[in-house]
């Protein structure tokens, strides 16, 4: 294969069958590729963007009830005292999705099983929307 001159010195280049460009002319990625590829990845950065709040307002929940968890494992407590507490904290944790009332405390053989159980919806575009499922509970022994 012979060597073609240009400003930068030689290059080997090869033709393509039926384009008649070369090989080095047919690096990259096309417009129509590269938006294509933006479009796929702001989609994926818009959904993360939308699900962050969600989920750190499910980390809020779960650490008011580790909080109770710790503060009455063993304690004794009543299920008044573990309801005002769950209320206390979710006004401090400026908890929005979930009520304070639609935390279940129930009692169980070894003590008070205290449950949040919730979807929170999130628009993403136009008519479509995330729904998230969470579920956590503690057992706060006696």
């Amino acid at each position: 294969m012979s060597c073609r001159e240009n400003r930068i010195g030689c290059v080997n280049a090869r033709r393509l069958p039926a384009t008649g460009r070369t090989a080095a002319k047919q690096a990259g990625i096309t417009t129509v590729g590269f938006l294509i590829l933006a479009v796929f990845i702001g989609l994926f950065a818009f959904a993360f963007i939308r699900l962050t709040p969600v989920y750190l307002n499910y980390m809020k929940v779960a650490g008011v009830l580790e909080g109770v968890h710790k503060e009455f494992d063993s304690q004794n407590a009543s299920r008044n005292a573990i309801r005002t507490s769950i209320s206390r904290r979710f006004d401090v944790e400026s908890v929005s999705e979930i009520k304070a009332n639609d935390i279940k405390v129930t009692t169980d053989s070894t003590g008070f099983l205290v449950k949040a159980t919730y979807d929170h919806t999130t628009p993403f575009m136009g008519n479509v929307s995330f729904t998230v499922h969470f579920d956590k509970e503690v057992l706060v022994r006696r």
